[in-house]
């Protein structure tokens, strides 16, 4: 009995580490949307979204020469290959396009089904069984969104929000495989070898866009240019790189939780930045969905017991 109560504790102790990471990569996505939003006035969602993620490989390819890392090994190719298909190509082009036909917080609101849709990746993918409670509090979270929505009148589908919705599959899926690959290969290098793969392909699309519109850079504003290098080093790097060591630490489906908290955070990010209105059904929104994940938090998860690898029990940001 008082091993397995140690056993409990150090589980706990690393699901606490793990929220508390992923929660600053959260704070990092946050102002995700509405950087989009100032980036794709001046450059367009085309050149916005492979143009984050080419200056994000730029700075990643610098960091692993600097580091010394090693090459992945070539089964973690695929694995990489979901990560990028979902967080680097699909997710950052879907959300561009959107930004440019929709306020940042219309879109806020639906990328909260995001932590569902992860946890529910990860039980599918990677053995983790989240408990009826974990389910019914995510349900709940889940729910009380879509009541926001139709409170705040923003329940219409139209094309923009389709966009959105396939970002929210196509970058759980990424979020999930990110988390898992990052017990093997640590967490900065999941996000920086994947976008350092991605580069000849992102430097195809921005050359090509830059040649036949040579217009979106050179009269970009200088709050375009802030945005967009915003989100090269934080919503495509450092965001992650906080996002897929906290999975690591804590359990995907657990983490994911944390990510309740994002459109809420967006939500001020953009009465702040834009001037979108905030109301007081925002407000009480954002107190029920904290209120679920509380709860969710506490739900028991049971987990695969493979052993833990070097590279999980050493993981590291990249300047430690």
């Amino acid at each position: 009995m008082p091993k397995q109560r140690t056993v409990d504790a150090s589980r706990q102790t690393k699901e606490m580490r793990g929220l508390g990471i992923g929660g600053i990569g959260i704070l990092i996505f946050s102002l995700t949307l509405p950087a989009s939003h100032l980036a794709v006035t001046s450059f367009g969602s085309l050149l916005v979204g492979p143009g984050r993620a080419l200056i994000s490989a730029m700075f990643a390819g610098f960091l692993l020469t600097f580091k010394h890392e090693r090459w992945p090994s070539r089964h973690h190719v695929p694995h990489l290959a979901v990560v990028a298909g979902g967080a680097i190509f699909g997710f950052p082009l879907l959300t561009a396009w959107a930004m440019d036909r929709v306020p940042a917080s219309h879109g806020a609101i639906e990328l909260a089904l995001l932590p569902l849709a992860t946890a529910a990746v990860a039980a599918v993918r990677h053995g983790e069984r989240p408990s009826g409670g974990f389910w019914l509090s995510s349900a709940a979270a889940a729910a009380s969104v879509v009541v926001y929505v139709i409170i705040e009148g923003l329940g219409s589908i139209h094309w923009p929000d389709v966009a959105l919705l396939v970002a929210v599959v196509m970058v759980a899926f990424a979020y999930a495989e990110g988390g898992q690959l990052a017990q093997d290969l640590g967490g900065w290098q999941v996000i920086a070898w994947a976008i350092v793969l991605s580069a000849p392909v992102l430097l195809v699309l921005d050359a090509s866009v830059v040649i036949s519109h040579p217009d979106l850079v050179i009269g970009a504003s200088w709050k375009a240019w802030i945005a967009l290098m915003y989100l090269g080093t934080g919503s495509q790097f450092f965001g992650f790189v906080a996002w897929y060591s906290g999975m690591a630490i804590g359990g995907v489906a657990r983490v994911s939780q944390m990510q309740y908290l994002q459109p809420f955070f967006t939500l001020l990010w953009s009465w702040f930045l834009l001037g979108e209105h905030l109301t007081w059904v925002n407000v009480l929104a954002a107190v029920v969905v904290v209120a679920w994940v509380a709860i969710g938090k506490n739900a028991p998860i049971r987990h695969n017991n493979r052993p833990a690898t070097n590279q999980e029990a050493n993981l590291t940001i990249p300047f430690e």
